[in-house]
């Protein structure tokens, strides 16, 4: 952390605070930005919590998810809140092209921001930075921030329903970027009161039939497998979008049914988007998939589980994939 007590100077009297987190945002940047905005109203800041672009349903149950503005529908709004703001935060991302034309407006509007985020290279736009990629996900690092705001007492069963949220969605059911620090927060967050049971039913059991119906079209119709390189592929297309009614978060963790497969070390799910083809890929082991998605694909995440984009048509992104298989040896020898 960077500036961390001049950080809690600000924080020390009531301030008009923006929250923000990144374009189609997930369980850990919905839970990230809960979690602050309930902590930082125990401390009588007026906060608001802003989004590029909405969140998937199944985050609704989540206690003031209905205050968050999308700054795609709410664009005046936002940008009046980020001119009265006296700080902002940047949860989950480390680039302000993650959050689109808000990105653009708050860096016009000069504010203060507070960066929390995990991700590998951070751009140097923020005033307050704490990065940890060695962290699980944003909703660990907010655990860690609340901790260092001497604040343990504030840490409330809301807040700690929002934190284990996202550390449950970011680690794929702790599949994912785990390690003992980790388990003894969640150890805390388990005495704060949460029921496990009841937050894994509402994030992983409240699919909807077409949601069923896209997964078996998914193994049926398009997986593939290359053996050579012990990978697994699954791609959509437009079509398919329009055919199954695909909406945010009907795709999340199809990806993962591909490593279920003993042989297979590496899983890349690739979708074609209006304007954009976007690539999610998992991995076992060794193969740091972060790397692959940085250097071809202007993405990141950890080192099992990341995304990135291509400029490009749906096959010749999965040409691009295939051709770099070769070159990650790790495959050779998984």
């Amino acid at each position: 952390m960077i500036n961390l007590d001049n950080l809690k100077i600000l924080l020390s009297t009531p301030k008009d605070i923006v929250i923000t987190s990144h374009r189609n945002p997930d369980g850990d940047a919905v839970g990230s930005s809960l979690a602050l905005y309930h902590f930082l109203k125990t401390r009588n800041h007026s906060i608001t919590v802003a989004f590029p672009s909405e969140f998937p349903p199944i985050f609704e149950w989540m206690k003031d998810s209905d205050l968050i503005l999308i700054h795609d529908i709410h664009t005046e709004e936002v940008n009046a809140k980020i001119d009265q703001a006296d700080l902002v935060f940047a949860l989950d991302y480390n680039s302000l092209d993650r959050i689109d034309r808000m990105g653009d407006y708050i860096a016009k509007a000069e504010k203060p921001i507070a960066m929390i985020d995990h991700h590998l290279y951070p751009d140097d736009f923020a005033d307050f930075v704490f990065s940890d990629t060695t962290a699980s996900s944003t909703c660990e690092m907010i655990y860690d921030f609340i901790q260092m705001m001497d604040s343990d007492k504030d840490l409330n069963i809301d807040i700690a329903e929002y934190i284990y949220t996202g550390i449950l969605t970011d680690t794929g059911s702790f599949k994912y970027a785990t390690s003992p620090k980790l388990f003894r927060i969640v150890s805390a967050l388990m005495e704060k009161g949460i029921d496990n049971d009841k937050l894994q039913g509402a994030i992983f059991n409240s699919l909807k039939i077409k949601n069923l119906k896209l997964l078996g079209h998914c193994l049926n119709n398009r997986m593939e497998f290359l053996p050579e390189f012990k990978t697994g592929l699954i791609t959509l297309t437009k079509k398919d979008y329009e055919n199954f009614d695909i909406q945010r978060g009907d795709t999340e963790g199809i990806v993962n049914y591909l490593l279920m497969v003993s042989d297979i070390h590496l899983a890349a799910f690739i979708t074609e988007q209006p304007t954009i083809v976007k690539i999610s890929l998992r991995s076992k082991g060794d193969i740091a998939v972060n790397e692959i998605c940085s250097k071809y694909f202007k993405g990141g995440g950890h080192k099992n589980a990341s995304g990135g984009a291509y400029y490009g048509s749906l096959s010749n992104t999965v040409r691009k994939f295939k051709e770099i298989l070769p070159s990650v040896s790790k495959l050779q020898t998984a």
